[in-house]
């Protein structure tokens, strides 16, 4: 299966620090930064409102939890933001990109 991982990040450097370091270790095909999101959350009993980048990525659900760990390495976040969205349907040349940009060998 085929999933989109969101991960919002506190910067768009941030973002495309971790973007590019998952993209260079196989773990994702695609990314794509959104620069400027507002973001609206509870966090320790507050609600709280920031400004954020988005990191959006195209991968296999094999790779997400190396994925989402390495994610978590990077990140400047105690408790960062990383969902997996299925893929319910795509062009399949897209989808085949994808399998063989994850995983070159096979």
């Amino acid at each position: 299966m085929h999933v989109i991982v969101y991960i919002t990040a506190s910067s768009a450097k941030e973002a495309s620090e971790i973007a590019e370091a998952l993209l260079k270790e196989r773990l994702a095909a695609c990314a794509n930064v959104v620069e400027s999101i507002k973001s609206t959350y509870w966090w320790k009993g507050n609600l709280e409102c920031d400004d954020e980048s988005l990191i959006i990525l195209k991968t296999t659900e094999r790779k997400f939890d190396e994925l989402a760990a390495r994610a978590k390495e990077l990140h400047s976040y105690e408790n960062p933001e990383i969902v997996a969205l299925p893929i319910l349907k795509g062009s399949s040349d897209y989808l085949a990109w994808i399998d063989a940009e994850v995983d070159p060998k096979s």
